[in-house]
């Protein structure tokens, strides 16, 4: 396994325990991050079920984006899944980065979340 890799599931692992400690029984707001997209999943760990989700596929048609990978693309899907949560009965969410930093197309999508009612 490169380096690079285990780096990234040490992160991952990190973030997620320290959810699990803090997290409160609230939803986790968890992101995937690809070359070309961006995910976003709002997930109940105690039920083990998803909430709601969005992806750049969907923004993209929805707001007429001609390209999926940019940060105006990432905060597409956080207005997405903020208004999804929202219609769920969902406010208060704790974010799960995964392993990737806090930057660029992932701060792009919490910012768009938190914009849009989501608290977090």
């Amino acid at each position: 396994m490169p380096k690079q890799q285990k780096l990234f599931e040490r992160r991952a692992r990190r973030t997620r325990y320290r959810i699990s400690q803090s997290g409160g029984g609230r939803p986790r707001l968890s992101v995937f991050r690809s070359g070309k997209h961006i995910y976003a999943q709002l997930i109940d760990d105690g039920k083990q079920r998803t909430i709601a989700a969005a992806s750049t596929g969907e923004a993209a048609k929805s707001e007429g984006l001609k390209k999926t990978y940019n940060v105006a693309a990432a905060a597409a899907v956080g207005k997405l899944i903020a208004a999804r949560a929202i219609e769920k009965g969902v406010k208060r969410v704790v974010f799960d980065r995964g392993g990737y930093l806090y930057h660029g197309r992932v701060k792009a999508l919490a910012d768009a979340a938190r914009a849009a009612g989501l608290e977090f």
